[in-house]
């Protein structure tokens, strides 16, 4: 009976090969144009309160949140 073979291999994450490393670098460049997802925990109190402002301001919580990000300085 033989061992099923895994593509698992014991080691280090450290010791990754040159291209393994240049890949996880790349994947943390900036795409253009992409977009990335965002997610977060809040407070039920911060939380309520950040709906109420979106609903009194007409506009959905990922529109405020959108807006105050685009807005912040470069």
């Amino acid at each position: 009976m033989s061992k099923p073979t895994t593509a698992l291999t014991a080691g280090r994450p450290s010791a990754r090969t040159d291209k393994a490393r240049a890949a996880t670098l790349a994947s943390l460049a900036d795409d253009a144009g992409g977009m990335k997802r965002v997610n977060f925990e809040l407070p039920a109190e911060q939380h309520a309160k950040l709906k109420i402002y979106a609903t009194k301001q007409g506009k959905s919580i990922k529109d405020v949140l959108s807006e105050y990000v685009a807005s912040l300085p470069d």
